[in-house]
């Protein structure tokens, strides 16, 4: 599927695409767009499994290195990408919206609660913890990654959601260093959903994500790398 959504380019990827070629195309395409020679983009892939090291990355956090093991560039610590999960990409240039790193991940978060909402999952952000949280038998449990790196004021990486994936394969790692809650999935939530119906809610609420990025008051924020918690 492609489509064009106010001049960005919505893209998902039928097959999965390796992180490291991923990695690659994602930053061209941001050096592109801040010389202004290409548009924003919203990619949604799957990935073959490997873990990711952002720029805080603990080596003791990496626990059974069974999968490839790439630097991501992004802020935060180790995660992982595997069969079964979501990545959404976004390149988006903040210079003509709110320059403000904190609010993006914020709205971010907010974009993919609203998603999950249309396909009955109950999902929140919590303070202090970024990521997407559902409370899985009443235990707070985490669904979702967020992890973004911001250059130029242009955006980089984005969201990874657990559908189905082998939760077990996140043992090899303290996934984004909370040891204190574990991970879950839409699957373990008995809520089976397949990716294109994921991708059709996250279309369906894009609108309002964009529009809550558009310039409320004058910010000013140092940019940079934000943890991916």
């Amino acid at each position: 599927m492609e489509a064009v959504v106010r001049d960005i380019e919505w893209r998902v990827s039928a097959d999965p695409v390796p992180y490291e070629a991923a990695l690659a195309e994602m930053e061209a395409r941001a050096a592109a767009v801040v010389r202004g020679e290409a548009r924003e983009l919203v990619w949604l892939l799957e990935h073959p499994p490997v873990y990711t090291a952002g720029t805080s990355a603990d080596p003791a956090e990496l626990i059974d290195p069974r999968f490839p093991v790439v630097q991501s560039g992004r802020g935060g610590r180790y995660t992982y990408h595997g069969p079964g999960q979501r990545i959404g990409y976004l390149i988006l240039d903040l210079r003509k919206r709110r320059r403000d790193v904190r609010g993006y991940v914020h709205a971010l978060e907010d974009w993919v609660i609203a998603a999950l909402k249309r396909l009955g999952i109950d999902a929140l952000a919590v303070p202090d913890r970024i990521g997407i949280w559902t409370r899985d038998g009443g235990e707070e449990a985490k669904i979702g990654a967020i992890g973004v790196r911001i250059r130029q004021w242009v955006t980089l990486h984005g969201f990874a959601l657990n559908l189905n994936p082998d939760l077990d394969d996140f043992g090899g790692i303290i996934p984004c260093g909370i040891a204190d809650f574990p991970v879950t999935s839409a699957a373990k939530l008995k809520k089976m959903h397949t990716p294109k119906e994921l991708d059709s809610a996250l279309f369906a609420t894009f609108l309002p994500f964009l529009d809550s990025l558009e310039p409320l008051r004058e910010k000013t924020t140092l940019e940079g790398g934000v943890r991916s918690d």
